[in-house]
């Protein structure tokens, strides 16, 4: 029985640099080695070194190869997976990876926020966290999970909400579905799962290109801008709100792409029939605006991309963020 850990480097395989600051350096083998309690696991540690990137460098293109050899993993016999990266994007490519992921087998990411070069570093408690997750019998078909600070998330909800804290990450709608206490995992609740997306044409998905707009006070919007896009995300105010100007051209891009309206809040849900001024929920809807629920603008133009990639049409994106949001 193996849990095979991938890399792809971030601030948990991150060492000192000559020329100042750190880079990622450390691989996984030397992630394992400063792990203790990692050979207690009761399953072999299998590494798969895969690439040493900023995660802001990361494509969707490499997250969707990276499903596939995890997915491959556990068709050969992997109890789990682990994925270690760079927090800066770890919300999004996990997001990305559930709506894919047809196991029942956890896929489990982590990362870390203090580096090895300084006091406390915690990227081998999430790492042991992330792999007795993915050892857990809990833990199985509960999609794409993330194991941070003891604590785990399901990618469908969750956020990173601090730039430096070693608890950044947080779902503010759910909760945490678990805790890894005194090294058991130990679940409190099972959302059910959704069906996985299928039919992503990779090759679409890279030319496919989605924008994301977040509203302020006394905001503008040159449709311009938007003309040589696929589709948009527009973070709203509050529950889904834009100054009245911009509500007449939101509907007219609407006409010629998907538009989803969401919450720049970071939690709740967008309304759906209680304001009913220029610029409300309610307008904006009948302007063509596809309801994004609960979920954030980020997680939003994840599903959107992926939609269009696979060719949905208007109703079909209408139905899937009703589901998924």
């Amino acid at each position: 029985m193996s849990v095979v850990l991938f890399t792809l480097g971030g601030t948990i395989a991150m060492a000192g640099s000559a020329e100042g600051g750190v880079v990622a350096r450390l691989t996984g083998a030397e992630l394992v080695a400063a792990v203790p309690g990692l050979a207690d696991l009761g399953h072999t540690v299998d590494v798969r070194d895969t690439r040493a990137v900023p995660s802001a460098n990361l494509t969707y293109r490499q997250i969707l190869d990276l499903v596939d050899a995890a997915s491959s993993a556990v068709t050969g016999g992997a109890t789990g997976v682990v994925v270690t990266q760079g927090t800066d994007t770890l919300e999004e490519t996990a997001y990305l990876a559930d709506l894919v992921w047809p196991h029942p087998e956890p896929l489990v990411f982590t990362g870390a926020m203090r580096n090895p070069t300084l006091a406390g570093p915690d990227g081998p408690a999430n790492l042991l966290a992330a792999a007795r997750v993915a050892a857990a019998p809990a833990a199985r078909d509960l999609g794409v999970l993330v194991a941070f600070h003891d604590e785990v998330h399901a990618a469908r909800f969750v956020r990173k909400a601090h730039s430096t804290s070693t608890a950044a990450f947080v779902s503010p709608n759910a909760g945490p579905l678990g805790h890894v206490v005194e090294g058991e995992v130990r679940m409190l609740t099972r959302p059910p799962r959704l069906d996985p997306l299928a039919g992503v044409d990779r090759d679409r998905l890279d030319a496919v290109r989605v924008a994301l707009h977040t509203v302020t006070l006394d905001d503008d919007l040159l449709i311009d801008l938007f003309r040589n896009r696929d589709g948009l995300v527009v973070a709203g105010f509050g529950v889904g709100h834009v100054p009245s100007e911009l509500a007449p051209v939101l509907g007219e891009l609407a006409e010629r792409v998907p538009v989803v309206l969401t919450s720049r809040t970071g939690a709740g849900s967008v309304l759906r029939q209680t304001y009913g001024a220029v610029g409300s929920e309610i307008d904006l809807q009948r302007r063509g605006l596809v309801n994004g629920g609960l979920l954030d603008p980020y997680k939003a133009k994840v599903l959107l991309r992926l939609l269009l990639a696979a060719g949905a049409d208007r109703a079909a994106i209408a139905a899937a963020f009703a589901r998924h949001g």
